[in-house]
Formats: structure tokens, sequence, C-alpha cells
């Protein structure tokens, strides 16, 4: 059965001038066009594998180019167009994928990658969803461990901060709110380390440096804050965590931390209108 979507392995039935007709064993016909066959000698009675899809006239075409993703698969893909009734994407192939606007989760941006899963729609066209999460896996035990530094792609924020990530555009994983710093937004690629992996499989993650590396990056950021503002700034154990965070991208904890140190190397000094350098 020739099924849109899906790669099939069918025999080259006639050439005609503007490509080939092939046939499965039900004696079904589909067109391979010569420019999806450009680089490539073809012979009446072949046996070719060709991937099935709609060109821009909704004709079930065939083709021997790869696409990035066939159906039933989760791709990394960039947004191309965006109008009134959904965006379309890049998937490989001439004509470019659609994602309607009812399966947009968030607002996609032109020239921005996002993980999208390609599904046939009630119309036998090819379409894509940002809702991805039910169709990731559950990493099976041993496969990832704490401490093992891995890629996420973000394809959800939840209204606690909380990212849900897909671990090498595989498996499902989350990075707590307290555990990211910076802002995030959907589509961003991320490295992080495993920090738990959860009794259902999911995959915790944390995008924060261990501890003595967080540190000494924090100091060398505070030493050169203060070197580029004639060694002062109005920031101390006292700021806010709000200024913190805007100004350093890090937790008061972490500041106060990283201050205290620095002071005990005796490159700094506080008082109450900030901090100094020696």
């Amino acid at each position: 059965m020739i099924s849109v979507g899906q790669y099939s392995k069918l025999k080259v039935s006639k050439k005609v001038d503007f490509g080939y007709y092939l046939e499965d064993n039900f004696g079904d016909e589909v067109l391979l066009p010569n420019s999806a066959a450009k680089g490539h000698e073809i012979t009446e009675g072949d046996q070719l594998e060709v991937f099935i899809y709609r060109d821009s006239k909704d004709r079930m075409i065939s083709t021997l180019k790869k696409p990035l993703l066939t159906v039933g698969e989760i791709g990394y893909l960039e947004v191309v167009s965006q109008n009134n009734i959904g965006a379309f994407v890049n998937f490989g192939l001439e004509r470019d994928l659609f994602v309607p606007l009812k399966e947009q989760s968030y607002k996609l941006k032109e020239g921005k990658k996002y993980l999208f899963y390609m599904y046939v729609d009630k119309t036998d066209r090819l379409a894509a969803t940002t809702r991805i999460h039910s169709y990731l896996d559950i990493a099976e035990e041993g496969k990832y461990k704490v401490s093992d530094e891995v890629n996420a792609i973000v394809y959800e924020i939840n209204e606690n901060a909380t990212l849900n990530v897909a671990i090498d555009g595989e498996y499902r994983g989350l990075i707590l709110a307290n555990e990211h710093f910076e802002y995030i937004y959907p589509g961003q690629e991320i490295k992080g380390r495993v920090k738990r992996i959860y009794e259902d499989g999911t995959i915790g993650v944390t995008t924060r440096k261990k501890r003595l590396e967080a540190r000494s990056e924090l100091s060398e950021t505070i030493l050169n804050y203060l070197k580029a503002n004639g060694g002062f700034m109005p920031y101390n154990d006292k700021s806010s965590p709000e200024d913190i965070k805007r100004e350093f991208n890090t937790s008061k904890n972490y500041f106060k931390m990283t201050l205290g140190g620095l002071m005990r190397e005796k490159l700094i000094t506080q008082d109450k209108e900030g901090t100094r350098l020696l």
C-alpha cells in the first residue's frame, strides 16, 4: 500500500517525459518526477525506495530525496513562513510541511527552529504539531546517569517556569525553575547535565554549573565588572535577588558566597554603598 509520509519500495513500471511511474504489488501507481530523480540512473523494472508525499497541487508523488523526518517522528525544523492559518516548516523536500494554527502551542517565528511531530491529517495530507510531549520516549534504565552531560531542546514552558525538554531529541526531560536562571524560549538548544532521574524515567536536568566551577566563573565576572567600572559596583551582599539575577544571572546565595570568597582573598571590600576593588 502506498502511504503518504512513509517510504515505499516500488517497481519502475514506465518512463514518461516528465518522470517515471512506480507501482506496488497491488498495481497502484505513483509518479516520480524527473526533478525528484535527478542524479540517479533509472530503468524500467528497477526497485526503488522512495518517500511519498503530496505536491503543491495536492497530487500524491514520490521522491528519492530523503526528508528530515517521516510520519510518526519528531524533527528539529526551521520555520520558513507564517500566515493566518498556520506556518510552514522546511523538512527537506520541495514542498514545506504545514503546521496548523491550532497545532501551535506557542508563537512560532520565521527563521527559528523548533521540535515538531509529523502526522497525516484527516484529508490525507502531511501536517505537523508542536505538541510533542506524548510522542517522546522514556529513556530506558541505565541510558543516562547523574552528572552526564546532555543536549536538550525546550518544547514547553510551564506557568511555574519549569521547562519541558527533549533530551537528545528523543527522551522526556525537565528543568526545574531553580535549575536555570537565564531566559529560555521554546525551540532553544541548551547544554546541561543530568541532576536526577525520576521514577517515571523522566530526566531531571540542570543548566547550573558545578558549585566550584560556577563560583570561579562568577568571581571572574565580578572582578571584570569592577575593573570595567572604575573599581566600584553598587551591589553587595544586601542587594535584592532581583537586581543580582538581572545583572549577574545568578542567585543571591551564590553571589553572597562568591563575594565572601573574594573578601577572604583580600580582593574586594564591601560597604553600604556597594563593593569596591582593593
